[in-house]
């Protein structure tokens, strides 16, 4: 299966937290799951741990390749870029991903969010987020069980698939 690719220095195993979700639903349109990730103000509709979400320079309302954006998720203000953009075509996967970051020295953090929808087989689809994380506030998301980083994409990736369901 289609995998994420990942960055230096932002690659699973070597960074300060880890974390993937997955989901693989029927009936769900590539187009229309799609849409809702590219188009961060609807993230708060079925995700509540996004807020305030904003897109720079007066672009938008969707994400696309070195857009600049704004939101706040996990209680961090989240500056990003996205820097991998593949929309859907027909027999390949959809790509997107961000780096995101805040805060300052030590309480610097760094991420690679990455995002991978695929249509299966007998009218599947398969939606896959991970992300890396350094610095630390990734030690101690790392060392925070349960994991908040997995249950909140978990959330997510569910909140999208009932969205996209409607």
């Amino acid at each position: 299966m289609t995998s994420i690719q990942w960055p230096l220095g932002f690659v699973p195993g070597f960074t300060d937290n880890f974390c993937s979700n997955e989901v693989i639903i029927p009936n769900i349109s590539i187009s229309k799951a799609w849409d809702l990730l590219i188009t961060p103000s609807t993230w708060p509709t079925f995700y509540e741990n996004a807020a305030n979400p904003a897109i720079y320079d007066d672009k938008g309302p969707h994400l696309s390749l070195n857009t600049r954006f704004y939101f706040e998720t996990f209680g961090f203000p989240v500056e990003a870029r996205v820097v991998e953009f593949i929309a859907p075509v027909k027999g390949e996967a959809a790509r997107i991903a961000w780096h995101g970051w805040f805060g300052e020295g030590d309480n610097r953090l760094d991420v690679h969010h990455a995002w991978l929808l695929e249509e299966l087989s007998h009218g599947r689809l398969r939606i896959l987020t991970q992300e890396t994380q350094n610095g630390k506030p990734a030690v101690e998301l790392a060392n925070t069980v349960p994991n908040p980083m997995i249950n909140g994409h978990q959330a997510w990736l569910d909140g999208m698939v009932k969205a996209a369901s409607k």
